[in-house]
């Protein structure tokens, strides 16, 4: 498939960059529907856009930069030409973790209520934004030789490896969607605020340890895949957290969470 879908006054317009800005037009509605369920001003999605996705870039850059030094270290201004790809989704996640905590304490709101929020819409555009590594032919995985299993979407052919390989970008899109319908499920059964986010943690952690596994593009950190440590670490703290706090609203005279 060609990278570029057209071209207007002569610049291409890639695939890539439609999807992810889909992924974010269909996630920001689909949070705003939800905040004013929550009795939340519908209209402070879009202003936590505005801050949320800018440091979400800059958070998938800057992982990406750290765990991939060697690449930049003789010339480090290339680590700002963000344009020639390298970002982490993980990095994205932490950037917007950070955002949520300036924004929540700015107009003095329930963090883990905009976490809550936010969660559907970011495993949906995750979902989306795989597709843009279909049409890059990146994120996948080890080679497939048996001609049997040749075919999409087991794998994908990569023009430039001349061979097939896992189509893993497939399988974390398909996992991504079934995580987003799971969290559709569950918001209308939350218990307490953060209860969505952190099960989108673990649900997503879940599948990215594995898929993590068949990927050729992996970060490293010594001999660890970093997300795949990452992911372990927040599947554990995560069933931890919802374990204490599912006890304190058991507890009599609990409070508020």
């Amino acid at each position: 498939m060609d990278r570029i879908a057209f071209y207007i006054f002569g610049r291409p317009i890639y695939w890539y960059g439609i999807l992810i800005a889909a992924a974010v037009i269909i996630g920001m509605y689909l949070a705003m529907y939800y905040a004013k369920k929550l009795k939340y001003d519908p209209e402070m999605i879009i202003d936590f856009c505005f801050l949320a996705i800018p440091m979400a870039i800059i958070g998938a850059r800057i992982y990406y930069v750290i765990f991939q030094w060697d690449l930049y270290r003789d010339n480090p201004i290339d680590a700002f030409k963000i344009w020639e790809g390298g970002l982490a989704i993980y990095g994205g996640v932490i950037g917007g973790i950070i955002a949520g905590i300036i924004f929540s304490k700015r107009r003095s709101i329930n963090f883990w209520d905009l976490a809550d929020i936010c969660a559907p819409s970011l495993i949906l555009g995750q979902a989306i934004g795989r597709w843009g590594n279909f049409f890059n032919q990146e994120a996948y995985g080890y080679p497939i030789t048996n001609p049997k299993w040749q075919w999409f979407p087991v794998a994908v052919y990569i023009e430039k490896n001349q061979q097939w390989h896992m189509a893993t970008f497939f399988y974390e899109s398909m996992w991504n969607f079934i995580v987003f319908f799971i969290l559709l499920y569950m918001e209308r059964r939350r218990k307490f605020s953060g209860e969505i986010f952190v099960l989108y943690l673990i649900l997503y952690s879940c599948g990215r340890i594995v898929i993590e596994g068949l990927r050729m593009d992996s970060l490293y950190w010594g001999p660890f895949r970093v997300s795949q440590l990452l992911s372990g670490i927040l599947i554990v703290f995560g069933i931890i957290w919802l374990i204490i706090q599912r006890k304190k609203l058991s507890e009599p005279n609990n409070g508020d969470i």
